[in-house]
C-alpha cells in the first residue's frame, strides 16, 4: 500500500515552488539584488579590477552592519540593558570574521597586478569611506578633520558630524563602569566626546578590579567582548598594512596619504587600550 494512502487527508507536496509573480519576486523586494549586482562599474580593461571593487563594496556593507551592531550596543548600556549589548557585540565579532576575510582576495596582489587598474582609482582611498569613519569614532577614535573629504556630501557629512559629537560606544562602557559603582574619574566622564579618547590610569585600575574578581560578572564579560572587537579591529589594521606592502611597497597612498607609513602607525594603536594594559596587573 502506498505512503498516500496511509494518510488520505495528507496534502501532496508542491512538485516546485511558485515560479509566478506579477511583479518582482518577494526575494528582490526585500534582497534589491538587481541593484546591489547593477553598482559595478569599473574604469579600466583589466579583468581583476571587478574584484577589487566588488570587495571594497562588500567591505562597505559589513561596515554598515558593524556600525549597527555597535550603535545597538551603545544604547543599551546607556540603558543598563548589558544583556542586549553583549548580544549586539558578539555578533560583530563574526561579522568582523567576516569584514576581514574581505581581504583574502586582495591579500596577495603583486605591484604589476594592483598597477594595471590603480589609475582608475584617481584619489580614492579607503580612509575616505564615510562608513569606515564612522566605525572608528564608534571605537573613540575622534577626528574632526576627517569630516572635511565629506563637506560635498550634505546628508554623509551631518551623519558624520553627529556621530562626531555622540559619546562612543567606550565612553558609555566606561559611564556604566561608573554606575556600577567603579572610581572612573569625571575629566573622563565629562570629557570632550568629540575628541580621540586618551588612556587612563583610573580606567587601567577599574578593569584591574573587575578582572580580578568574579570572571561570570556582567562587566567581566562585557570586557572579553569588547577585547574580542578590539583584537579582530587590530587584525583588520594589519591585514590592511599587509595587502598594501605587497600591493605598492612604501609608494604614497591613492588618496595621498603616507601609505604604508601611515597603515603602521593605525596598526600600532589599541581599541580600548586599558583592556589590554590592565592584565599586567591581575
Amino acid at each position: 500500500m502506498s505512503q498516500q494512502a496511509h494518510h488520505p487527508h495528507q496534502a501532496a507536496e508542491p512538485e516546485t515552488p511558485n515560479l509566478d509573480f506579477a511583479g518582482t519576486t518577494p526575494y528582490e523586494d526585500y534582497v534589491k539584488a538587481d541593484v546591489l549586482t547593477h553598482l559595478q562599474h569599473t574604469l579600466s580593461d583589466d579583468p581583476g579590477e571587478m574584484v577589487f571593487l566588488v570587495t571594497t563594496q562588500v567591505m562597505e556593507l559589513w561596515f554598515t552592519v558593524i556600525v549597527h551592531e555597535w550603535e545597538t550596543a551603545a544604547h543599551a548600556l546607556r540603558a543598563d540593558d548589558v544583556p542586549v549589548a553583549l548580544a549586539a557585540l558578539k555578533r560583530s565579532v563574526r561579522e568582523l570574521e567576516a569584514l576581514n576575510a574581505s581581504w583574502k582576495p586582495l591579500g596577495q596582489l603583486t605591484p604589476a597586478q594592483f598597477n594595471a587598474y590603480r589609475g582608475a582609482l584617481g584619489e580614492g582611498s579607503g580612509f575616505q569611506s564615510a562608513m569606515y569613519r564612522r566605525l572608528e569614532f564608534l571605537l573613540g577614535e575622534k577626528s574632526a578633520s576627517m569630516l572635511v573629504p565629506h563637506q560635498g556630501a550634505p546628508r554623509v557629512h551631518a551623519e558624520l558630524e553627529k556621530a562626531l559629537h555622540e559619546p562612543s560606544l567606550y565612553d558609555e562602557v566606561l559611564r556604566l563602569l561608573a554606575r556600577r559603582g567603579h572610581p572612573v574619574p569625571d575629566s573622563v566622564l565629562h570629557r570632550d566626546v568629540s575628541a580621540r579618547y586618551e588612556p587612563s590610569q583610573a580606567v587601567e585600575d577599574a578593569w584591574t578590579a573587575v578582572y580580578a574578581g568574579d570572571q561570570d560578572d556582567e562587566l567581566a564579560r562585557l570586557g572579553e567582548a569588547l577585547t574580542d572587537v578590539a583584537e579582530l579591529v587590530w587584525r583588520w589594521r594589519n591585514d590592511h598594512l599587509v595587502a598594501t606592502r605587497r600591493a605598492m611597497g612604501a609608494k604614497p597612498g591613492t588618496g595621498g596619504s603616507a601609505g604604508v607609513a601611515w597603515l603602521e602607525k593605525r596598526a600600532r594603536k589599541n581599541v580600548f587600550p586599558e583592556l589590554w594594559t590592565a592584565r599586567s596587573h591581575v
